[in-house]
């Protein structure tokens, strides 16, 4: 089965129990249900064969298998890979969380920063470019909140540097307020000691002892009952091993899924208990370089009016540096007390499933004996070397570096693993085997010597038992041997094994066309037949004269250039119209109708003097007083 086609076939069966599991209520993560898939296939139990390609009822089994394991919240082995998955995908060393942390911190500051950087040198600016330094010191340096006026009061510095600092140029900004926040801490810190300002301070130095002191008891007390329930189930396998009639009756337990399961959970614990034990050193390292800083500041700022800025702002600036390693510490705590806490989660399936009652029945006439007693036991036997003429053996006593050496397994028994299903403590002193440019150690000579025998033949069985139980493959360090099992391998640190996948996000870039002045010969020519014809032309170049000549038109003429001004856009305004209405002129005639005298006289009343042309359109009714247009249309 190619590669490509299996990580398709895989990438699909992974989408499909996801989507199942959560249908079934349970939302599970990638990583969990890629290493589910995988680990699936892997066990020769289920008859998948890696070689051929899976077809379409072998991957509808696939899945039903997966789902069925992931919801089975009754397998201890089930919580152990779970654990495992949480603590890759959580757990960062001393140097990565720190980084992260200032990663942060500056991502949180940045629109601080931005908005100090670039601002003007207006007047109404400055006041507010310094009230945001004054937040940008208080929140950098972790001392007090912006909101507390006090803290305030104490975080402030002379105004008129204002002007300076506005001139600078943006990188230089950055240094000096990340330079600007470290002096107002260690001014702030030694008014502090002082007595004379700082009570918004926390004492960082005794909280971090009771906090280490707390967590160290805390740590011990889950280490010692993990351990107990190791040692109780190991005595449970060996009994069964050894008595027949037992073994029937304790077969269908889950011992082995509950014995790796609180190895797992001890491995873990003591990851954290040793970084547990760092910061405490760390701690009490820092407390007497502050306190040592602090008498030598006191010492130099002590009895006097005046001092240089050279001399004491460098001390300063190393308070601040120490208060900073204290704040460090604090928050590494905290990471390691809540990695410890959250990893309790994964042992309540064992613990509901082996009640301490039950434990208490299946132990009576069983041996417990934990893994000091049985070192303790072996420390008297030693292999003989002689007895091997190809092999190589190495004694604590012999060699030098020891205790760096990086025992396979995890420094549990390299026989017991494959024989037995157990994780038996090794024994160094017994000897350890150096096969193959690595390291094993057992829990006996027996053990030693019947590995010894044929190396390759038990590191094959471990392997096997691996497949059957996947969880030993985080558990036992078997990451080089199950490369393809683990998702996105390529970012596994060296010294573990890690299934969390590499950090993602979208990037550009953009690039100068030409970075450098282009040397593009644009005469080159590589055909030899336009060389040719270039020669050609050339040559009859050579046999040319150039000849000009003027004519009349253009003799002792020169060109001549005119300006003028265009019209311009003018308007005028005139008069503007206007109308009168005038009275109408209307002319009656009077005496038309006759009178009492036989002579009939006219009399014009109004209007205009009546013409001949007029008077014989004039109406012979007598009294009629219609003027004549009336008259007219009246007729």
């Amino acid at each position: 089965m190619s590669g490509e086609r299996t990580q398709s076939v895989i990438k699909r069966i992974i989408r499909q129990v996801g989507l199942e599991c959560a249908a079934q209520g349970q939302s599970l993560s990638e990583t969990l249900v890629a290493f589910m898939v995988k680990a699936v296939v892997l066990d020769p139990r289920n008859g998948f064969n890696m070689d051929r390609i899976l077809t379409e009822n072998d991957m509808q089994d696939l899945i039903q298998l997966c789902v069925t394991r992931l919801l089975d919240t009754t397998n201890p082995s089930l919580s152990t890979i779970k654990m495992q998955v949480y603590f890759d995908m959580n757990y960062a060393s001393r140097d990565e969380l720190l980084s992260e942390q200032e990663r942060v911190l500056d991502g949180k500051l940045a629109p601080v920063v931005r908005a100090i950087t670039e601002s003007g040198p207006r007047v109404q600016d400055t006041e507010n470019v310094y009230q945001k330094i004054v937040t940008y010191a208080l929140l950098r340096s972790g001392l007090g909140s912006p909101t507390d006026i006090e803290a305030v009061r104490e975080s402030v510095f002379p105004q008129t540097e204002m002007i300076t600092f506005i001139s600078l140029s943006k990188k230089d900004k950055e240094q000096q307020l990340k330079d600007l926040a470290m002096l107002v801490s260690g001014i702030r810190l030694y008014n502090k000691q002082c007595q004379k300002g700082g009570s918004s301070i926390d004492d960082l130095p005794d909280m971090l002892n009771e906090a280490i002191l707390l967590a160290t008891q805390t740590l011990d007390e889950h280490l010692n009952s993990c351990q107990l329930l190791a040692h109780r189930y190991t005595a449970l396998l060996e009994f069964m091993q050894e008595d027949p009639h037992r073994h029937s009756q304790l077969s269908s337990l889950k011992l082995k899924e509950a014995l790796f399961n609180v190895r797992q959970y001890e491995a873990f614990l003591c990851i954290l208990q040793s970084n547990t034990i760092t910061s405490a050193q760390e701690v009490e390292s820092l407390n007497v370089q502050f306190e040592a800083a602090m008498m030598i500041l006191k010492n130099t700022v002590e009895d006097k009016t005046s001092i240089e800025f050279k001399e004491v702002f460098p001390l300063f600036m190393e308070l601040s540096k120490l208060w900073t390693s204290f704040q460090d510490e604090m928050l590494l705590l905290s990471f390691l007390t809540n990695m410890a806490n959250n990893l309790q989660q994964f042992l309540e399936t064992q613990s509901q499933l082996f009640p301490e009652e039950m434990l208490t029945s299946l132990l009576e006439g069983v041996t417990v004996k934990s893994d000091e007693e049985r070192i303790k036991e072996t420390m008297g036997t030693k292999v003989n070397v002689s007895d091997f003429k190809n092999q190589e053996w190495l004694f604590p006593e012999t060699t030098d570096n020891f205790d760096q050496l990086v025992i396979q397994y995890h420094g549990f028994c390299a026989h017991s693993i494959g024989v037995k299903g157990i994780t038996l403590p090794g024994n160094p002193a017994i000897g350890i085997l150096k096969h193959k440019e690595k390291y094993y150690v057992f829990s006996s000579k027996e053990a030693a010597y019947l590995f010894a025998q044929d190396p390759d033949k038990f590191i094959q069985l471990n392997v096997e038992k691996a497949k059957k139980y996947a969880e030993l493959i985080q558990l036992l360090e078997l990451h080089h041997q199950f490369e393809y099992l683990v998702p996105h391998a390529q970012a596994r640190n060296a010294s573990r094994g890690s299934l969390k996948p590499p950090p993602k996000r979208d990037s550009g870039t953009q690039t100068d066309t030409h970075i450098l002045p282009p040397t593009i010969v644009r005469s080159y020519e590589w055909n030899e037949w336009e060389l040719r014809r270039k020669a050609i032309k050339l040559a009859n170049l050579r046999r040319k004269l150039t000849h000009s000549m003027q004519t009349d038109l253009s003799h002792m003429r020169r060109e001549n250039f005119t300006q003028v001004y265009l019209p311009k856009d003018a308007g005028t305004q005139t008069k503007r119209d206007n109308s009168s209405n005038v009275p109408k002129p209307q002319i009656f005639l009077k005496g038309l109708r006759g009178g009492p005298s036989p002579t009939t006289h006219m009399k014009r009343v109004g209007g205009y003097e009546l013409t001949p042309v007029n008077a014989k359109y004039v109406c012979e009714i007598p009294g009629c007083l219609l003027p004549m247009k009336q008259f007219r249309n009246a007729a």
